[in-house]
């Protein structure tokens, strides 16, 4: 068993620690992160607490590589969704299914702080790395495991993805028109969501390592519950009141109005009511303060139950304007819009440019790309991206090597069979 001491010293250097963030570049700094994770939940989790100024680590098949790697688009063979979601990792090519392999992960494991995973419940113990194997090298090892359905249950054994806890979370159930089919959203949700809570249930399970015994723990985290937490409180109402809420296209069953209006330049605008001086404010700039006089309009249900009438006098409006006069005139008013916007549109917001909400990154293949910056400012530890995604096994040598003591020759014959990369 390993002693603390094998742990990484979070007093040394980032010229001591490859792949560390300099001291007080993010409040993480000092903390080992094993990303041992495919596609998405997982990786954005680690993403995070890279971001935030942890040593990350990711562990990749050696001939395979992360799946992410082929998702999304590419410029001259390089995939640039992996550029971000791997940015702040160092590689590692690594079969977990071969024992040697298996050995070595439990020797980076005896070093590390987090190990992040989503492989179905038991692959890790049918490859001898399971909670069991890693606690006994590392007792303050917190393993975060992602799976579609958590570690028990029924559906435990079942292949999990994103659309799947999208489908099952009521969220497609609510999205789209009233009268068409439920739908599903075109980009990663579920685990997105899942990813952005797992960081936080890293921080916590840390946070009770290091205030009482330094003990690790384990972490069950499902892709489902997230994104259903994120539905809101359906349930709830079933329970309660027997209701079972449906599709409503744009609007919404708490106030009105609230949709998607079209310009009269093609362009489209989002429009939010959900406080009463705003749908107030928003009645008088369409021209039609006299409902605000109305009952019904004193309470967003009761907006609600009226939202075509209402619906019609602001679209109307909008329908007449370009959404730069749109936009002028709900902000001079007080009156919450929001223009609808493709990537295009974010890159040049001059909001997005002002607050660097997408950063500059230089790359080594591509040379300076945007991505996203990191998720929330901090005065003290800002946090940044330190380097984007790297090639499958860049850091196997510097890490295996260099840091856990391996005989080079045995590497060498590790890779040729395939087993590191």
């Amino acid at each position: 068993m390993t002693t603390t001491d094998d742990r990484p010293d979070p007093t040394r250097s980032a010229a001591d620690r490859p792949g560390a963030a300099p001291p007080g570049d993010g409040p993480l700094t000092g903390l080992r992160v094993l990303d041992v994770s495919t596609i998405l939940a997982g990786p954005l989790c680690c993403q995070i607490l890279g971001d935030f100024g942890a040593e990350v680590i990711k562990i990749e098949h050696p001939t395979a590589g992360d799946s992410m790697r082929g998702h999304g688009k590419s410029r001259d063979g390089h995939p640039l969704w992996w550029k971000e979601i791997s940015r702040n990792k160092r590689t590692v090519g690594l079969s977990l299914s071969a024992p040697e392999g298996a050995a070595l992960l439990l020797r980076l494991a005896a070093r590390a702080d987090v190990l992040v995973e989503n492989f179905r419940p038991g692959t890790l113990e049918r490859w001898g790395v399971g909670p069991q194997e890693l606690h006994r090298v590392n007792p303050g090892l917190v393993i975060a495991r992602i799976t579609g359905f958590g570690q028990t249950g029924p559906y435990a054994g079942r292949a999990g993805f994103g659309t799947l806890a999208e489908a099952m979370s009521g969220f497609a159930h609510l999205t789209g028109a009233a009268d068409g089919p439920p739908s599903l959203p075109a980009f990663g949700l579920a685990d997105s969501i899942c990813g952005i809570a797992a960081s936080s249930a890293v921080m916590m399970a840390l946070w009770h390592r290091d205030r009482t015994s330094g003990a690790g723990q384990v972490i069950d985290m499902s892709l489902l519950e997230p994104i259903m937490t994120a539905v809101g409180p359906g349930p709830t109402v079933y329970d309660q009141l027997g209701i079972v809420e449906q599709r409503n296209g744009n609007r919404s069953v708490n106030n009105a109005p609230r949709n998607t209006y079209r310009t009269s330049d093609g362009a489209w605008v989002a429009v939010s009511t959900s406080a009463q001086a705003i749908a107030e404010r928003v009645l008088r700039l369409v021209g039609h303060p006299e409902v605000i006089d109305e009952p019904w309009f004193r309470t967003g249900a009761g907006r609600a139950g009226h939202a075509d009438e209402l619906d019609a006098y602001v679209g109307g409006w909008i329908a007449a304007r370009t959404r730069a006069q749109v936009t002028r005139a709900f902000t001079e008013a007080g009156a919450a819009v929001a223009p609808v916007y493709d990537a295009r549109d974010i890159v040049e917001d001059p909001h997005v440019r002002a607050t660097d909400m997408v950063t500059t990154v230089d790359d080594p293949d591509l040379g300076p790309m945007r991505m996203h910056n990191v998720m929330w400012r901090m005065s003290g530890t800002p946090g940044r991206v330190r380097f984007t995604g790297r090639a499958l096994g860049a850091d196997t040598d510097s890490l295996l090597v260099d840091e856990c003591g391996c005989d080079p020759a045995e590497l060498a014959d590790l890779r040729a069979r395939h087993i590191v990369a």
